[in-house]
Parts: C-alpha cells; sequence; structure tokens
C-alpha cells in the first residue's frame, strides 16, 4: 500500500510539473510573439492509466487551442494551480515516506 501512495504521488507531481512547463512555453511564446502576434495556447492532456486497483494520472502531450491566444493572466492561473496541485502531491508523498519509515521502524523491534 505504502509503494502504491508514493506512486500515485509521484505520478501527480509529475502531471504538475508538465502542466507548469505546459504554461510557462505558452508565456514565452506569447511574449516572444508579441503583442499583436497570433499564438495557439498550448493544453496538457492527461490520461488516468488504470492496473487493477490502482490508477495514476499521467500527461500524454498538448493540443493547440485554436483560435484563442495566450492570456497572461489565464497562464499564471495555470501556473498557480499546477504548484498547488504539485505541493499537495508532495505533501502525501511525504506522508508515504513516513508511513515507510515508522513500519521499517516496527520491523526493528
Amino acid at each position: 500500500m505504502t509503494i502504491a501512495l508514493l506512486d500515485a504521488a509521484s505520478a501527480g507531481m509529475d502531471a504538475s510539473r508538465a502542466a507548469l512547463d505546459v504554461a510557462a512555453r505558452n508565456v514565452a511564446a506569447a511574449e516572444a510573439a508579441g503583442p499583436d502576434a497570433d499564438y495557439e495556447r498550448a493544453v496538457p492532456i492527461f490520461h488516468v492509466v488504470e492496473s487493477g486497483d490502482e490508477a495514476r494520472v499521467e500527461f500524454a502531450g498538448t493540443r493547440s487551442e485554436r483560435g484563442t491566444n495566450v492570456d497572461i493572466l489565464t497562464e499564471m492561473i495555470a501556473v498557480m494551480n499546477a504548484s498547488r496541485a504539485y505541493e499537495s502531491d508532495a505533501s502525501i508523498f511525504d506522508v508515504g515516506k513516513r508511513l515507510a519509515e515508522k513500519t521499517i521502524d516496527l520491523g526493528r523491534l
């Protein structure tokens, strides 16, 4: 169970990092293109991968959102959401790590 918890939290951190990368690329491309240029916003795609009784989220790439330019405010909100999700998954990972350490300590007794 502890391994599954660590694995799920790790997958969540990977997905959050990928979402953060996409938002950062959108901001950089919009800044490079200039205020009057058209730039299609990239949107991260995630899939839920199930195996047995476990499920994990995986980054599956990006798609272009046609007809919309990058809005800096939207991207900053995406950055904040990805950062908060990463912090949440890191907290879950920490709980799993402490649980594993306690289990090892009990095995030593």
